[in-house]
């Protein structure tokens, strides 16, 4: 007798996540074809509809794999099921146009140009041979072109560029890779490359593969070209040409701040750094982040000052074919293997995007522009990280390859922006149980940052569809974002104190739901404290619905502001001052001051004119930073702490004694023994080391007696001085070892790039509980 017929069963499937832009539907379409299902993908506003119809045990299997075998972009957070009257569907499975109700879906990030991309664009055979903006749904630009959601050719910058048929075929055909990638295109339909020389240049205009070998050539002669790649424009040089590098310093005014570099390959990679593993992870995975990697001795033939006084050099890979073709393809004529690769902006400046901006606010900086005519609809510059040596990464610039990635929040949150600080400044907009960085900004120093702060927060809502019940700031009185974030309000804002603010970043990304405090150390370089002086160096017992100052550095002036931060000879000497320690004219901090300047800190000091106190950690690196006679003078934000860690590291291994702070965090003794150690000839290397381990030590005991005083045993490390990789290693190590629970960033900056973060979750909780 013959069995009956295994009994139809049809299933309605949801899927939420980052769904849309990553092949999803083709990857949906196939799986059911080859399982003979029948049904349809669509596209919704909220993810990907399903119905899928045919036998139990193969809907079944069609189920398990759209979450553990998804397309290599996508990610999946959630698949729902609803059980549907079979309809007797004829066995064909089909793509349905997209659904443009209201709703909400997440786009993924940007991301570099996949393998089978690079095998293309190197193809003498293939129709994109050589084709500057080769993609696929598995790579390529996203967040960058979208103009609106839910993500369609239409709502991106490939809009005003017609398919031809060839690409019009590939992209209605679900058995290619190339089905419904909506940046596709090809050499007839464009983008198109072309070179704009300086006024006065030899060089002539060109286009495409001309425009290419045009910039390659004014590389190779030591000239500074700004190429538009995906969020913006650099400047690039070539790093071995000294000259070049510095011509690039002094027309962007960039001080002594160390340039990031683009490598054409890993070999050249590992000619100029040590690369671990993980690190060669990081540098090629599709995010294609700027890796801080150790500095190869010799560096082979770099120029020195690419990344002068840093432990680290700040690498990364191509990741646009605009990239790869500009290094060259086999038997072009040689450039550069290693190029400075600086964000395309004056120093204080957003980075540019629009071509007709970039020739006039460039100018003068480059010699000729890289330009393409494919628009860029949000600025988003490189992000940065480092690998510890754990494996780990921490994130210290959230930005392309991240960017609109969302993350889980521990505790559901109203409609909210948050607008960060005024350095590093990143927006973060949230609504229940998800919360989006928005790309960095930058220093809100003037009317330009602030426009480009209006735009992206107008980008991020258009791609998120948050419409912000909420808004929060930091609580300084002078920064251009809390006063930007009263007009967005029409009110006042709800304003997040500095400190707090990282400590919750630190346990939102964690995903403490707050119910518990954890004792916070946040140290950095500035922050508006509650009393009115800088603070920087706290030790927080805090949760989302508020925070007590448990200890905190011993405060000292803070001698003439900014001015005073941009002389750590000076903070040296305060320093000296409030411990009681004279200024002996041997000391190296006393000899990089002048007479006058000498006479004029003294009287400041004294009557207390144009000083404020601060209890910063990170003012206070930088004034061991001058005493120890390492940097006395800073050309940019962090100069004298990061060459002070750099000389640590060089001893790290050599010495492990260590200074010892007083009381709750006095460094009184630290800088009288450092003091002491100076007339020794102890070497400035062994010096920095000591203070690094003292501060670690310290940090350790006050958290001891947290934990005897309230029984808390969960430490968080926030702020930007956690950017410091010896010390965030160290005291993580010397907590591990006492038994504490240990946050530490990792894709949410410690910095205040971060900051965003945690006014979010703490000013929700507040509104909750009013």
């Amino acid at each position: 007798m013959t069995a009956p017929a295994t009994q139809a069963v049809r299933r309605r499937v949801t899927v939420r996540g980052t769904v849309q832009g990553v092949g999803f539907r083709p990857f949906v379409y196939r799986l059911a074809t080859d399982l003979a299902l029948a049904g349809f993908v669509s596209n919704t506003a909220n993810g990907v509809l399903i119905e899928v119809e045919g036998p139990p045990d193969r809907v079944a299997g069609f189920c398990d794999r759209l979450a553990t075998q998804p397309p290599p972009l996508a990610t999946v957070n959630g698949v729902g099921f609803e059980e549907l009257p079979v309809s007797g569907a004829d066995g064909t499975f089909t793509i349905r146009s997209t659904d443009r109700s209201p709703g909400r879906t997440l786009l993924p990030p940007d991301t570099a140009t996949c393998a089978d991309c690079l095998r293309d664009l190197t193809d003498p055979a293939d129709r994109r041979h050589r084709h500057a903006f080769v993609t696929c749904t598995h790579c390529g630009p996203r967040f960058t072109i979208a103009t609106g959601m839910p993500y369609d050719r239409a709502v991106t910058t490939m809009a005003g560029f017609p398919m031809c048929s060839d690409c019009a075929r590939e992209y209605g055909d679900p058995s290619d890779r190339r089905f419904h990638a909506q940046p596709v295109a090809c050499p007839g339909c464009g983008p198109r490359l072309r070179l704009v020389p300086a006024a006065g240049s030899e060089a002539r205009p060109a286009r495409d593969a001309d425009a290419l070998a045009t910039a390659r050539a004014l590389l190779a002669a030591g000239r500074i070209v700004a190429v538009k790649g995906l969020g913006g424009y650099h400047l690039a040089c070539d790093a071995t040409d000294a000259r070049a590098v510095e011509t690039l310093r002094t027309r962007k005014a960039r001080g002594g701040k160390p340039l990031a570099v683009m490598c054409a390959d890993l070999d050249t990679v590992r000619r100029i750094a040590v690369l671990s593993t993980p690190e060669l992870a990081a540098l090629t995975s599709p995010r294609r982040p700027i890796v801080l990697l150790p500095r190869r001795a010799g560096q082979a033939g770099l120029a020195p000052g690419v990344c002068p006084g840093s432990p680290h050099l700040g690498v990364m890979l191509p990741y646009t074919p605009v990239h790869t073709l500009l290094f060259g393809l086999p038997g072009d004529p040689p450039g550069p293997r290693v190029l400075v690769m600086t964000s395309g902006n004056r120093s204080g400046e957003p980075i540019v995007t629009d071509d007709d901006e970039a020739l006039t606010r460039l100018a003068g900086l480059a010699d000729a522009w890289l330009a393409h005519d494919r628009p860029i609809a949000s600025p988003c510059d490189d992000s940065l990280l480092r690998v510890r040596p754990d494996g780990t990464e921490q994130v210290l610039r959230r930005s392309r390859g991240y960017v609109p990635r969302p993350l889980r929040l521990p505790v559901p949150v109203r409609p909210a922006l948050a607008v960060g600080g005024d350095l590093k400044n990143a927006l973060c907009l949230g609504e229940g149980d998800q919360a989006w960085f928005g790309p960095h900004i930058g220093d809100m120093g003037d009317l330009t940052t602030l426009e480009a702060a209006r735009r992206a927060e107008t980008h991020l809502r258009c791609l998120t569809g948050v419409a912000p019940e909420v808004v929060a700031a930091d609580r300084h009185p002078g920064y251009h974002s809390a006063r930007w974030a009263a007009r967005l309000a029409g009110h006042a804002p709800v304003l997040v104190q500095h400190h707090h603010a990282h400590i919750a970043s630190a346990m939102a990304e964690h995903g403490l739901d707050g119910t518990a405090p954890v004792i916070g150390v946040a140290f950095d370089g500035t922050g508006y404290g509650d009393d009115g002086t800088v603070w920087g160096g706290e030790i927080l017992l805090a949760g989302y619905n508020g925070f007590r100052r448990y200890a905190h550095l011993t405060p000292a002036p803070l001698p003439g502001g900014d001015a005073g931060v941009a002389n750590p000879c000076r903070l040296a000497l305060a320093r000296l001052w409030a411990a009681g320690l004279p200024w002996d004219a041997d000391l190296p901090s006393v000899t990089a001051c002048t007479a006058d300047e000498l006479a004029v800190l003294r009287r400041q000091l004294a009557r207390g004119v144009a000083c404020v106190a601060t209890s910063s950690m990170g003012r206070l690196f930088d004034a061991v930073s001058s005493l120890v006679g390492v940097c006395h003078r800073a050309g940019y934000e962090a100069q004298a702490a990061l060459e002070l860690e750099a000389a640590a590291a060089a001893a790290w291994d050599a010495d492990s004694s260590a200074y010892a702070f007083a009381g709750d965090l006095d460094p009184g003794p630290v800088l009288g023994a450092l003091v002491a150690d100076l007339r020794r000839g102890t070497p400035a290397p062994v010096l920095a080391a000591r203070f690094h381990r003292a501060v670690a030590r310290a940090v350790a005991e006050v958290c001891r007696r947290a934990r005897r005083d309230t029984g808390l045993a969960t430490v968080a490390l926030s702020g930007g001085v956690f950017a410091n990789a010896l010390l965030e290693e160290e005291c993580a190590r010397l907590l591990d070892g006492e038994g504490f629970v240990v946050l530490r960033h990792g894709e949410v900056p410690p910095n205040d790039g971060g900051l965003a973060l945690g006014q979010l979750v703490v000013a929700a909780h507040l509104r909750q509980e009013e």
